[in-house]
């Protein structure tokens, strides 16, 4: 939940270490998605066309969000893409294995 009524949880008393930062960065990352849960929500809760596409819109905007995040987080951690990668090889080594192929941003379809 959002703690808009505590002043001082924003307010950092000295300047972050990069590994601070990048801590901070993950934090974010997990706020915009948790955000792209929420928005994506309540388009489906609504009858309402035009909230529903506003809200998507929104949605959507806080991916690129998530992307800016993840590329910073990629410049300040070296590791972070080959991690990253590393990942997304087992992904695509288990995909073979039950003989899928790779399916660019399709849901299956």
């Amino acid at each position: 939940m959002p703690e808009f009524t505590n002043p001082f949880i924003g307010v950092v008393p000295r300047k972050m270490t990069d590994s601070e930062l990048a801590r901070a960065i993950r934090l974010n990352i997990a706020a915009e998605h948790e955000a792209v849960h929420i928005y994506l929500a309540h388009a489906d809760a609504t009858d309402n066309p035009l909230a529903a596409k506003v809200l998507r819109d929104i949605a959507d905007e806080e991916r690129q969000h998530i992307g800016e995040f993840m590329r910073l987080l990629s410049i300040l951690l070296p590791d972070e893409d080959a991690f990253l990668a590393e990942g997304a090889n087992e992904v695509n080594e288990m995909a073979e294995e039950m003989g899928n192929q790779k399916q660019s941003g399709s849901k299956g379809k």
